[in-house]
């Protein structure tokens, strides 16, 4: 019988045929494999190399090819030197990384593979990543996660990425994907690791994972086999036993790998549990049985592919068999590779044993060295090239790798709960939020994304709160109407109730009186807790607590992001697997990276540069800057300080005076809305509605309100109205007051407040000065005066209340307002300029128009201040023809009426709106940008630019006026027209030049 087999294994060497596989026991009984393997793709052919090694090797260096050790790279040196000794002396095939960093291992891979005189196959457990393993390195989220997208092309894509990410940094394995089936909700150790309870959803997540990483040459390997899911018990501490019988394993259990064997998956691990319907045999472990392994696996399922053990140091094996022992009684059950043995000289010793005294035909040991050396071939093992240390942090961290982990992030938020629809939350205008942080912080990332949508307060309250803390929590809250609770700090494992202790629910319990919505950051099964409270309207599931999942959460209630997860578990009755809302419609902002709209980073550090040049020639002390493409927000950045002291850093939600874009930010969009419901038109002249202030005589009395708004109405550019009110520089009293009182309610600055009369005095200035001879465009101030007096007559309100109330609040503008002094800390009020000849003081938190100024504050050309984020909901809203959020603000042909040229062939001005210049003269945008877009300019060193074809939004805040007005450097420098030109080349398919609109 030894020479027929001896024959049998020279013919497959000089034929190169495929070792047929056969599986020995002690007794030498020789098993023929059925002829139906699914054979993994590196065994489709014969290798000469292959051959010729097999040939070469002793059969100690054979024996050593089937271990894989456990290594380190946060260990001490005198580790590295016992794995080097296994390498170079044993011959060990394989190295399994844990813990430490990706430049730290990549040294110890070349320093190991250098020692090695058979190549090394380098593994990780890296399931949910390199990071699982490693630090400053992608972390994705776990499968539960995973199993709640309905996209698997996005875990393709993860599985691609991480291969890739693999391969660069030297690993041939990744010991993933988990496909055992979770249907106990007390598993200790699989629980999240899982895709799910769902066997159809396991499975075809799994061969997503798998293709994704086997498609780049980075072997997957599918485990627990023959299916770990519905244990109690963790084997890394004991031997569970799994009690079912064969038809319920074949049903359940055994599905997702016949599956994944069928798609070509090249390896599998095979689990310590106990299976007495697959192996009667006491306290043995399923990687031990040969009826399990050889029979099942490889004659009935017909797994051509490799076999690793779990590791063998793990007490479900370890605690009833000694080292060596254990190592060969898995090598006999036939597993081809034997991971983290406990002592591998010990165990070769054993395995040569046996082969020598003829228990065990060395043919077997080569049917596993082939599997092994073809599949480190096909993986490129034998190219032995070194990992390169350069950029290898770069390379692994790319953007597009995080671009993948958003989106999965973003697919698996699942929203269990939704009560009429409640989320995406809706007329923000009605809700005083506030959000409370169980076991998390104020700051944290899911308060500060909120605060991106709306205004919301911050409130946190730690999980082993007592009553009195609790109580003082509810009495903060008790002026609000609204909140969103989130859990923090939570936990994967049931035996920890995932996080959610009884103090924690209590705290949820207490708000019973308020309607909310919980933001569970954490393992699914905690939902079972939360199922009977009658308060919170919406419940949304992420999974794990990180700051894009945060983000991501805090997005997916204000419509930010679609939803489309659905639970991958049942969580008693109320939550049956697959249950989950689907928002299929993003309504607002998303705040995103460059990639998700390709969009390469790096072609944006231009915006970056200009930025700093402004800083660098003292343009400005500071400035905000936003775009956003297709209603998402892919660069928003705050450059330098308030002044020039560099004591106060600008900050998102700081706010800049916007001059002139208050005439299309306030009064234009308050006159549309009026336009709307009818009562008023661009058609009328002024005097229809101002006949108590325009005689029939007064010139004033032909000016249509379309000449007006397209500034060609014949008005004077700019009249100095605070002259008038000074005399020899200094206030004159029949103006001014030091204190604010029914006679002088206007405050223009500290300590100075202006008459109620000042409002006629400016409007009587106005229409005593003469119209210009000629109608022709000419870009003035005075027009917003009599705008804002028609908003205010129609409306019955002020032009503040009115552009808040229709506008600002519903849009979740917090900082947009008026007199903004009233309403917020200086420290978040950017200065303007320092007023020498009117106010003779800092203009800070005081508009700095002085027009405006001697009103109160509150102007049809000045006035307003916001952030850059808020003002661009606003031109997002134009963007979109007066939709944003859900709600339609202005009808969609009014938008493009007024964001038209009024009168083309004579100015290029839309009504109110500024548009670019056409023929190639000097104009407030770059010539990039696309004929139908609109914006204004602002004399502070403001922007605010919306151009529909792209469907893009640009703003740029800052304080040129600091410390005077006559600071010109940032018109001389053109920074906000480059920056414009910077963002449309970093753009593709862009308009190359001006294309008038159709």
């Amino acid at each position: 019988m030894r020479i027929l087999l001896i024959v049998s294994v020279l013919l497959s060497l000089c034929l190169n045929l495929r070792a047929q596989f056969t599986s020995v026991t002690k007794d030498s009984i020789v098993k023929t494999q059925i002829s139906t393997y699914k054979t993994p793709v590196y065994h489709e052919a014969p290798s000469l190399r292959v051959d010729s090694l097999m040939a070469s090797m002793s059969l100690r260096e054979k024996i050593g090819q089937l271990f894989m050790v456990a290594a380190y790279s946060n260990k001490t040196e005198s580790h590295v030197q016992q794995i080097e000794e296994l390498v170079s002396e044993y011959n060990i095939g394989g190295l399994i990384f844990f813990q430490g960093g990706p430049v730290r291992q990549a040294k110890l891979t070349n320093r190991y593979q250098q020692s090695a005189k058979f190549p090394l196959m380098i593994a990780m457990d890296a399931e949910w990543g390199l990071a699982m393993r490693l630090d400053s390195t992608i972390r994705y989220p776990r499968q539960m996660a995973l199993g709640a997208i309905e996209d698997e092309g996005l875990i393709y894509q993860m599985g691609a990425d991480l291969a890739a990410q693999c391969k660069r940094l030297g690993v041939h394995v990744n010991f993933a994907p988990v496909i055992d089936v979770n249907n106990n909700p007390k598993n200790p150790v699989i629980n999240s690791r899982s895709f799910g309870e769902l066997k159809e959803e396991v499975a075809n997540k799994g061969i997503a994972y798998m293709k994704g990483m086997q498609d780049n040459k980075v072997l997957a390997c599918a485990k627990h086999f023959p299916g770990h899911g519905d244990t109690d018990t963790d084997s890394h501490l004991a031997l569970p036993v799994i009690k079912h019988d064969r038809s319920r394993l074949e049903e359940v259990e055994f599905y997702p790998f016949k599956r994944l064997i069928d798609a070509g998956i090249g390896s599998m691990m095979i689990a310590h549990l106990n299976i007495p319907a697959l192996d009667s045999s006491q306290n043995l472990a399923s990687t031990l049985s040969e009826a399990i392994v050889t029979d099942l696996l490889t004659e009935e399922m017909g797994f051509g592919g490799l076999k690793f053990t779990d590791a063998l140091n793990m007490k479900g094996v370890s605690r009833f068999f000694k080292p060596g022992e254990v190592d060969l009684k898995a090598f006999l059950a036939g597993n081809d590779v034997l991971l983290f043995p406990e002592d591998v000289p010990l165990a070769i010793e054993k395995i040569e044993q046996e082969i020598k005294n003829g228990n065990v035909d060395e043919v077997f040991l080569d049917e596993k060295l082939r599997k092994i050396l073809l599949a480190k071939e096909w993986l490129g093992v034998f190219d032995k090239d070194s990992v390169k240390i350069e950029n290898l942090w770069s390379d692994l961290n790319q953007k597009t790798y995080e671009l993948t982990r958003r989106k999965l992030i973003e697919a698996s938020l699942v929203l269990a709960k939704n009560e009429e629809d409640h989320v995406p939350l809706k007329s923000l205008e009605k809700l005083k939020i506030a959000a409370v942080a169980i076991g998390g912080k104020e700051d944290c990332a899911f308060h500060e994304q909120l605060r991106m949508y709306a205004k919301v307060e911050s409130f946190s309250i730690d999980k082993s709160a007592d009553a009195v803390s609790r109580s003082r929590l509810l009495s903060k809250l008790d002026s609000f109407n609204y909140v969103i609770i989130s859990t923090h700090s939570n936990s994967q494992y049931p035996s920890r109730k995932f996080g959610l202790n009884q103090n924690s629910l209590d705290i949820i319990k207490a708000l019973k009186r308020k309607s909310s919505s919980l933001v569970h950051f954490g393992n699914p099964y905690a939902l079972q807790f939360l199922q009977d409270q009658k308060n919170i309207h919406s419940i949304i599931l992420a999974f794990h607590e990180d700051e894009y999942t945060e983000q991501a959460a805090a997005m997916a209630l204000f419509g930010g992001v679609p939803v489309s997860g659905k639970l991958p578990v049942s969580v008693d009755k109320s939550y049956p697997a697959k249950t989950g809302y689907v928002l299929s419609e993003q309504t607002r902002f998303k705040y995103s990276l460059p990639e998700d709209l390709g969009i390469k980073e790096e072609d944006l550090a231009k915006i970056d540069y200009l930025a700093k040049k402004g800083l660098d020639q003292q343009a400005y002390p500071g400035c905000q800057i936003l775009v956003a493409k297709d209603q998402k927000v892919f660069y928003h950045k705050s450059f330098g300080f308030h002044t020039y002291e560099n004591k106060t850093p600008v900050k998102t939600h700081d706010l800049y005076d916007l001059a002139s874009i208050t005439k299309i930010a306030a009064s234009t969009v308050s006159f549309m809305k009026l336009d709307q419901e009818e009562k008023v038109s661009l058609e009328d002249r002024i005097c229809y509605y101002l006949e108590d202030v325009i005689s029939d005589s007064s010139e004033y009395n032909g000016i249509f309100i379309r000449d007006m708004l397209a500034h060609q109405a014949g008005l004077k550019p700019y009249l100095p109205f605070y002259e008038n009110t000074l005399i020899k520089g200094n206030p004159m009293y029949q103006f001014y007051s030091l204190a604010k009182s029914d006679l002088y309610p206007n405050r223009v600055a500290d300590k100075l407040y202006s008459h109620y009369a000042i409002r006629e005095e400016i409007l009587n200035t106005i229409l005593e000065t003469p119209l210009n001879s000629k109608k022709e465009y000419k870009y003035s101030d005075l027009g917003y005066y009599f705008l804002q007096m028609i908003v205010e007559a129609q409306s019955q309100n002020t032009l503040d209340q009115f552009a808040s109330e229709s506008f600002y609040e519903p849009l979740g503008m917090w900082t947009a307002n008026f007199k903004p002094r009233e309403r917020f800390d200086l420290q978040n009020i950017v200065p303007t300029e320092y007023d020498l000849y009117f106010r003779k003081r800092q203009v800070h938190g005081d508009v700095h128009d002085p027009g405006a100024a001697l009103l109160g504050g509150v102007a049809g050309h000045a006035g307003l201040f916001s952030s850059a984020n808020d003002l661009a909901k606003l031109m997002q809203m134009l963007n979109n023809w007066g939709e944003y959020g859900g709600k339609r603000y202005l009808d969609e042909s009014l938008v493009k009426e007024y964001t038209d040229c009024q009168f083309c062939e004579e100015n290029r001005r839309g009504a109110g709106f500024d548009k670019p210049v056409t023929d190639g003269g000097s104009g407030p945008t770059c010539t990039c940008v696309s004929y139908a877009s609109f914006g204004h300019t602002g004399f502070t060193g403001t922007i605010a630019w919306a151009d529909p074809n792209e469907n893009l939004v640009y703003i740029f805040l800052s304080n040129r006026v600091y410390p005077d007005a006559s600071n010109k450097k940032l018109i001389e420098l053109n920074i906000r027209t480059d920056i414009q030109q910077a963002i449309y080349d970093a753009i593709p398919h862009s308009h190359d030049k001006l294309t008038k609109a159709n």
